[in-house]
């Protein structure tokens, strides 16, 4: 199980960095500074998670392979990035299955960690969607998690949907493939088709 989720969260991280590599080449970062966006982007909800685990080390500081697929993603954006003529689309991927693999990897630590129901949803949404949020904002932009509810809650209902199916036994990889493909597809499609949930304030607010 945990070379399972060791696969998922390298795989996460690898589509966070592309993802936040293409937001900062989106706002014409220089490589550095792209490099740096995809790095935040990839470890953020991670490393947040791992600090409130108080008992668990920053996971990227003993696992080096994070840092090297956040290289090798944050290059693969650098090197192809005039031919991803659907810049959003593309982007909206690689958001999508970051989100789904960390937030699947966040529940399934909090499983371990024998945490509550609740705790386990939290975690699992902290680890899919922080890394989005300081990507966000370094490049100066509101976190989506912020003013697209959806964002926050594609996490949350996936993240329950694997603890069920954990609770029911359910067996690797059945487990983890139908909560991750079923965020993948929500987040996608919620995005394609602009879905919000209705607005707390008033046209001239």
């Amino acid at each position: 199980m945990d070379e399972i989720l060791n696969y998922i969260s390298i795989g996460g991280s690898f589509a966070l960095a592309i993802s936040g590599a293409m937001k900062a080449m989106g706002n014409k970062f220089d490589p550095f500074g792209v490099l740096i966006i995809a790095f935040v982007t990839a470890v953020g909800g991670g490393t947040m998670r791992d600090i409130l685990l108080t008992e668990k080390s920053v996971f990227w500081f003993k696992e080096t392979p994070y840092i090297y697929f956040i290289i090798v993603g944050t290059l693969i954006a650098l090197i192809f990035r005039r031919k991803l003529v659907y810049f959003h689309k593309t982007l909206m991927v690689f958001d999508a299955i970051g989100l789904a693999l960390y937030t699947i990897a966040g529940v399934q630590i909090g499983l371990d960690n024998e945490l509550d129901l609740i705790n386990c949803i939290i975690l699992g949404t902290l680890t899919g969607a922080f890394g989005g949020v300081l990507r966000d904002i370094l490049v100066n932009e509101v976190p989506a998690i912020f003013h697209k509810e959806i964002y926050a809650t594609v996490s949350i209902v996936g993240g329950l949907f694997y603890w069920v199916l954990f609770q029911l036994g359910v067996s690797n990889p059945i487990l983890q493939i139908i909560p991750i493909l079923f965020i993948i597809a929500a987040r996608i499609i919620i995005m394609y088709y602009n879905v919000s949930f209705p607005s707390i304030y008033r046209k001239n607010e």
